[in-house]
């Protein structure tokens, strides 16, 4: 039975997070997502290390679930219809910065661990070389290649995977300071990376035009700092629900046990496009190499996004598809499609209530989004959202794309559109 992973969290012991991010939120909103494994975050984090060895205890294996009596006080927030048992995997991201081949290096990479020992003695490791203490995502100042060595050195069954790749400043592949391949981060190590995260600015079609990523499983994950943020990218596997087998399934590729993700439309990313935010400047690859890359309103250099950087790197057309890629499927929120339909901010008490009260009616947020049927929503009387579902599942959207740490603005409908059928919710 195919079922949902998002392993790319912080809890809210990193920087700019909400107090929301706790064991017993994740329970609770991965839940109303239809999550059913989710990264602890932050693992390396003395505070929260603690917290989740308080609070979580073994499942299967290389998985844990939270305690009875810390899961009972949060059921009667999670309606029936969304009830399902809830996983956690030991998760944490890490910047490191520093110099290499005469440039300053900055990159995220995602770590995850089967189990306490393993990542008690990475955190041991490197409580040694850096500072833990101060955030959630730790910042140390060595090489990434030398870090994945440590991370081995404390468990063969650790896993490493760069996150978000072509975010310009924190990533491997990123413009502004990662490299041209995954090979000149790791070199020698390179083996020991199986999966690249494409980040929320990119999805797998822009990825497939580069031929060096075809050996790496593609996932996405939400890198989520609220607990409302949960699932807006995830993976999609149908193999037993343990550490081992996921992580196989990505390993080799395993047609028919990891299915694909869940994807941002990618031009909400708040880098998909070039550009100078202050200055209100937004810029396809073709404009700034026009402009040779400097801000027509105030002679600054412009922000390169990570569509320049894919044609950059690229030796492929726009449009192929490697015979060996999974599915995926570009979706909006749930709650940005009721704002838009209701004229609202996401975080609208009127937002709220609908998002509930279809929760509580049809099921989870991803079954919503992706599966219900059509009819269904109509025959309760939901019949714009039916449209706007429709819409979506097909990629007829509107488009923004985000600059420069803007994110994009996706639409379904346009004004006029709207006006013409009668809002189905109250």
């Amino acid at each position: 039975m195919p079922f949902i992973a998002d392993l790319h969290i912080h809890s809210y012991l990193s920087r700019a997070t909400s107090p929301q991010m706790n064991l017993e939120n994740l329970y609770k909103w991965a839940q109303l997502k239809g999550i059913a494994v989710i990264g602890t975050g932050d693992f390396t984090h003395p505070k929260w290390f603690a917290e989740l060895k308080e609070k979580l205890e073994p499942a299967e294996p290389g998985l844990f679930q939270l305690k009875k009596k810390y899961a009972a006080p949060m059921e009667k927030e999670i309606p029936e219809s969304c009830r399902a048992p809830v996983r956690f995997l030991l998760s944490v991201e890490i910047s490191t910065i520093y110099k290499k081949g005469e440039r300053t290096r900055k990159i995220h990479n995602l770590f995850l661990s089967p189990d306490f020992l393993s990542a008690g003695r990475l955190n041991a490791a490197l409580q040694e070389r850096g500072n833990i203490k101060s955030d959630g995502r730790p910042i140390l100042g060595m090489d990434s290649k030398l870090l994945l060595q440590i991370v081995l050195d404390a468990s063969a069954d650790n896993t490493c995977i760069p996150a978000h790749i072509w975010t310009p400043h924190f990533s491997v592949l990123g413009a502004a300071s990662g490299f041209d391949s995954v090979e000149e981060c790791f070199e020698e190590l390179t083996p020991h990376i199986f999966a690249l995260e494409t980040g929320l600015s990119s999805d797998p079609p822009m990825n497939w035009r580069v031929s060096a990523l075809d050996r790496f499983a593609l996932v996405s994950n939400s890198d989520a700092h609220s607990p409302e943020k949960l699932g807006r990218e995830a993976n999609i596997f149908a193999c037993d629900r343990s550490y081992f087998s996921m992580m196989k399934a990505l390993r080799e590729k395993r047609h028919g046990e990891f299915l694909g993700t869940f994807e941002f439309f990618p031009e909400e990313g708040k880098y998909h496009y070039d550009g100078h935010r202050s200055c209100n400047q937004r810029m396809t690859p073709e404009e700034t190499l026009a402009n040779k890359a400097i801000c027509p309103a105030c002679g600054k250099k412009v922000t390169i996004g990570v569509m320049h950087r894919v044609v950059n790197l690229a030796d492929r057309t726009e449009g192929y598809k490697p015979r060996q890629s999974v599915h995926f499927h570009s979706l909006i929120p749930l709650s940005e499609v009721l704002a838009e339909m209701n004229g609202v901010g996401v975080k609208s008490i009127k937002v709220s209530r609908q998002y509930f009260r279809l929760l509580e009616k049809f099921g989870n947020e991803f079954y919503i989004l992706q599966d219900c049927p059509l009819a269904e929503l109509k025959q309760a009387g939901f019949g714009l959202l039916a449209e706007a579902l429709k819409r979506i599942r097909a990629g007829n959207v509107h488009i923004n794309p985000g600059y420069d740490g803007a994110y994009g603005i996706i639409k379904v409908f346009e004004p006029w559109e709207k006006q013409e059928q009668q809002l189905s919710l109250l």
